[in-house]
């Protein structure tokens, strides 16, 4: 882990996306940090002690899906087959795109199709906690108020997103320059789960943030273009509900 000294810095982007406004003032005490996101290898040797199973590998319950045949109930999580996204029965931390996917050859890659629930039963185990929506921007950003975490100038080559019309799934961690702080891949890779609750207007109403089943992601992946979501920009916000599984999205944890 890294540690990250404590201060006050300007959280939001008022050139930014609606839920990015307005910026505001805060201030953070010091915690450490991940230095990367959790590893295949790391979430295997939870598993491994705890036997945990995850959200995507656990069937559908029919009383939350009354409607469905039981042949659409099997375990699975969503994949991306080129612009569309897919609910894959399978498809799961192990086997990210499916059946006949693996991660023998990705065990330095930050696990995915982990669900916010998943994450913060590692981070327990880990000793740990998922890093909240403030400090992980105060992290991302390490002082600087530039648009993206390596300066003001367009991406070429900093992170893994996505180029043109192509994407390369994830990469290895540690793999592009890391930030004042010493942290990798703060920009693309995976989208990360933060501890709060997602409100679009929350900067607007500082203190009345209310608990829900939307929560917060930050970072962008690699499916993120700079023609589109930008949303490896440090102050981009990203949200999905805590039981759900995806291909793009992992996590870090704090202490």
């Amino acid at each position: 882990m890294v540690w990250i000294p404590g201060g006050t810095f300007t959280m939001g982007d008022n050139g930014g996306f609606p839920d990015e406004r307005p910026a505001h003032d805060r201030t953070v005490a010091g915690f450490f940090m991940d230095r990367h996101e959790v590893t295949n290898r790391q979430f295997a040797e939870f598993v491994a002690a705890t036997g945990y199973v995850t959200i995507a590998e656990r069937p559908l319950d029919p009383k939350d899906f009354p409607d469905l045949p039981a042949d659409q109930r099997k375990p699975g999580a969503l994949v991306v087959n080129g612009t569309d996204w897919k609910y894959v029965p399978g498809a799961n931390w192990k086997h990210p795109q499916g059946p006949g996917s693996g991660i023998d050859d990705r065990l330095d890659h930050p696990v995915v199709q982990v669900a916010w629930d998943d994450a913060v039963a590692y981070a327990k185990w880990a000793g740990k906690r998922l890093p909240t929506e403030t400090e992980w921007e105060y992290a991302a950003r390490a002082g600087s108020r530039q648009k993206y975490i390596w300066g003001e100038a367009e991406p070429a080559g900093q992170a893994n997103i996505g180029v043109g019309d192509k994407f390369t799934l994830t990469g290895p961690v540690e793999t592009y320059a890391p930030n004042a702080f010493g942290l990798f891949d703060m920009a693309g890779n995976v989208w990360e789960w933060c501890a709060d609750s997602y409100d679009p207007t929350a900067y607007a109403k500082p203190g009345q943030l209310k608990e829900s089943d939307e929560k917060v992601m930050r970072g962008g992946s690699f499916l993120c273009f700079p023609e589109t979501c930008q949303g490896y920009r440090p102050s981009a916000r990203m949200k999905s509900t805590r039981d759900t599984g995806l291909m793009h999205v992992g996590f870090r944890c704090v202490k």
